[in-house]
């Protein structure tokens, strides 16, 4: 098969390390996935006074957004299993960035529900489309810190959104610029995706010596699919335990983290913190999560290579995450910035740790060609979780109080840190058409 550079008849320098700057391009993604999503979240505070929204309103709008991407989680994925990750993800970039940009259109709740459900639609083949392009770039042994390095771009996403939409908002004295101007972020990157990705084993631009170590990782994984059969369906798939093992990981740790990207800012208000006094720790929970995202990957990494087995490395940072995030409670007892930073922090390090096996978990046990849908059935999972918790995040606050939703997220995740560990062993793994 010729490759991108050969048919061009151009001999091309290799670039060292390709699939480290495959990786950078995740990362880049979703970032700039994260800082058009948290565009909204970042200025709720002001459009709440502006069209005189109550949090039960406001969850109005998170829950359009989150309707869309849980559901084209598991379509885009199938989608992208189908069509390819480079063509798949340059589709979704297009489609978000737009839907972010017209969001600037928006006059009123219905208008601003429906751009965020076009813009959930987009967002939501970044995380399948990612997942995909580690498990064709990385070999196993790498993948926990691939997944690591893409993940850790929703926390950087996160804390750059503050200080860049709020210097907007000041800058133009209004909210509109500012969807339009973190709109345009996507294409930008989608420029050097274009120019950057091919599949390795056509790649124009990759040394010999690493794409033979991809592809002999490859060959050891298609020897072992090679009398596995036709390409799996989903009822084939929702059949395994693992499957559902891993959409209990992130049906019941996803919601937590998007309680606290959507509604942070919301929160610290009710404890008498404005969003310019929040700036100073707005960003200190979303690096934290950035940490954890390397430490899960790492660790599990680490681990691998001292001779454990995959699941149980994974299942170790399992542990590790879901006991960490149960320290959201002692916030309900403080009311001290750096304090809730802090606390908002630990957990938000034990989320990402325990995030980034969930995502790397299906590169783990399924065959190639059903990554992305697994991953994408996953995201469907949270993104159902979420949208139940949104709304009752939303009523309980304005008829209660935070602190009943502080100690419930604490204790959620450790609910399914516990059907991991029960869903996904070794026992489980027998001779299977689906798993690898």
């Amino acid at each position: 098969m010729a490759t991108a550079g050969q048919t061009t008849g151009i001999r091309r320098r290799p670039i060292k390390h390709l699939r480290w700057w495959i990786g950078g391009m995740l990362f880049a993604s979703t970032v700039i996935n994260y800082i058009d999503r948290q565009t909204l979240s970042v200025l709720a505070p002001y459009l709440k006074i502006e069209y005189q929204w109550n949090n039960e309103q406001f969850a109005l709008i998170v829950i359009a957004f989150r309707v869309a991407y849980s559901v084209g989680q598991t379509v885009s994925g199938r989608f992208i299993d189908r069509i390819g990750t480079r063509k798949g993800l340059t589709i979704a970039v297009v489609w978000y960035s737009l839907a972010a940009m017209l969001t600037s259109f928006a006059v009123g709740l219905r208008s601003f529900a429906f751009f965020r459900f076009l813009l959930g639609a987009g967002e939501s083949a970044n995380w399948p489309a990612a997942t995909k392009a580690v498990s064709e770039w990385f070999p196993k042994r790498e993948r926990g810190w691939a997944v690591a390095l893409f993940d850790s771009g929703s926390s950087i996403g996160g804390a750059i959104a503050p200080l860049l939409v709020i210097g907007l908002y000041n800058y133009f004295g209004g909210w509109r610029p500012a969807f339009v101007l973190t709109g345009t972020l996507g294409f930008l990157w989608l420029v050097a995706w274009r120019l950057l990705y091919y599949p390795p084993e056509t790649h124009p631009r990759i040394s010999e010596r690493e794409r033979e170590m991809i592809m002999e990782d490859r060959r050891e994984q298609h020897s072992a699919e090679a009398h596995a059969g036709p390409r799996p369906s989903w009822k084939d798939l929702l059949k395994v335990p693992q499957t559902w093992g891993i959409i209990a990981a992130r049906t019941m740790t996803d919601p937590i983290w998007f309680f606290i990207t959507d509604w942070f800012a919301i929160y610290l208000l009710t404890k008498g913190i404005n969003p310019e006094q929040g700036l100073l720790a707005f960003w200190i929970p979303f690096v934290a999560a950035d940490l954890g995202n390397f430490f899960g990957g790492g660790m599990s990494s680490w681990l691998i290579r001292r001779g454990w087995p995959v699941l149980r490395a994974r299942k170790t940072v399992v542990i590790f995450g879901g006991l960490g995030m149960a320290l959201l409670i002692p916030t309900v007892f403080t009311s001290n910035l750096f304090a809730l930073a802090g606390l908002f922090a630990v957990s938000t390090f034990a989320y990402a740790s325990f995030s980034t096996m969930a995502l790397v978990l299906p590169s783990d046990l399924f065959r190639s060609e059903s990554v992305a849908t697994v991953s994408g059935m996953s995201g469907t999972g949270a993104g159902l979780g979420t949208i139940i918790s949104t709304y009752l995040i939303g009523y309980v606050s304005d008829r209660y109080s935070f602190e009943p939703i502080l100690i419930a997220a604490s204790l959620v995740p450790l609910v399914g840190m516990v059907l991991v560990l029960l869903l996904i062993r070794d026992r489980n793994l027998n001779p299977n058409p689906v798993e690898r």
